[in-house]
């Protein structure tokens, strides 16, 4: 098995796929631990690799077909990447992940640039709000699309993510032309770095303050929207993980303006400790909103079950919504796959 298990690693690197198993190799004296989107990234619990030779050890994962997945190895308290395997995407947190994608994967081509169609334009500014945000300025992304007629805005909470992890300006730029969508306008509003936006997205009122005062005054300004008074509702808010609560507890607070909700790996919940926003939709009146919520399979643990959990409230109450998980994990690629699913349910053209 070890000669055969080096021959292939040399040949198709790592991991090993055959069918719906993957097997993860590792070269050595000694073996690494294994973390990834399948153990919910618990480097305190790594799975072991077991020894398939001399200085050998590997690990078999049964998966979905269509899964993509990112992993990495430990070694003591040392994160390692893959030598045998070259597809390296960032963690979001100044590292880098290995990832790999079972043979029905199919990754979304709709954030490519495509030189043959219209494109909407991107103008950055820079917002003093120091009494809102943590730190005293925060840069604002506004994407006017390639139309004339007033149109409706969406808010992108971490919207240099979502800006040039995402390309979103350019998968609303083939959504429009393709008329998969109505034209959009994009207000992406950056985050104030790991730490700000934990506090800032956590159904935090002087972010919505921030939101309400010295966001939508700059959009009105310099995008041509739709009158919110006279189409109220109209407007969209997104966001994922933190970003996702966010944007549920924007809605939730604001459905006069923001109707329109997506919510990608939304941290409704804490270690157990669930967010207000279950509490506004739960009671009183339903609000007057649509929303979208997509998760991963292989999401951290606490956010896939409190998102089915919020999919089981928001089906009691009655709101206007769709729900899906898709066989990935907490990344930008995955919400990238799967976010234009959202966009077509909420402002599809019938």
């Amino acid at each position: 098995m070890q000669k055969s298990v080096l021959r292939r690693l040399k040949k198709e690197g790592t991991p090993l796929i055959d069918g719906n198993i993957a097997t993860f190799v590792w070269h050595g004296e000694n073996a690494p631990g294994l973390v990834g989107d399948f153990t919910g990234w618990d480097s305190g619990n790594p799975v072991e690799m077991v020894p398939s030779g001399a200085g050998v050890w590997t690990y078999q994962l049964a998966l979905p077909s269509d899964a993509y997945i990112e992993y990495g190895f430990l070694m003591g308290s040392k994160s390692l990447t893959d030598p045998n395997n070259s597809h390296v995407t960032s963690n979001g947190m100044g590292g880098h992940n290995n990832f790999f994608c079972m043979p029905d994967y199919k990754p979304s081509t709709l954030a490519q640039k495509t030189s043959r169609i219209p494109h909407g334009t991107v103008t950055s500014y820079s917002i003093s709000a120091e009494y809102f945000i943590i730190g005293k300025t925060r840069k604002i992304h506004l994407y006017q699309p390639p139309v004339k007629d007033p149109v409706p805005l969406m808010v992108v909470w971490d919207g240099q993510d979502y800006l040039k992890r995402v390309g979103l300006n350019y998968m609303l730029d083939n959504l429009i032309y393709e008329g998969r969508i109505q034209p959009l306008a994009i207000a992406f509003v950056d985050n104030g770095g790991h730490k700000s936006r934990m506090v800032e997205y956590a159904c935090s009122e002087a972010t919505l303050a921030f939101l309400m005062t010295q966001v939508l005054p700059l959009a009105n300004k310099q995008l041509n929207l739709i009158n919110i008074n006279t189409s109220p509702g109209s407007y969209g808010v997104a966001g994922a993980s933190m970003g996702g609560l966010m944007a549920l507890y924007t809605g939730a607070r604001i459905p006069q303006v923001f109707g329109h909700v997506l919510s990608q790996s939304g941290a409704f919940s804490w270690a157990g400790f669930d967010m207000v926003v279950f509490d506004l939709l739960m009671h009183g009146e339903p609000r007057p909103l649509k929303i979208w919520l997509d998760v991963g399979v292989y999401d951290l643990t606490g956010l896939l079950v409190s998102n089915r959990r919020m999919q089981s409230m928001l089906s009691l109450r009655g709101y206007p919504f769709q729900y899906r998980e898709y066989n990935a994990g907490h990344n930008y690629p995955s919400w990238t796959d799967d976010i234009w699913r959202g966009l077509e349910f909420l402002y599809g053209k019938a």
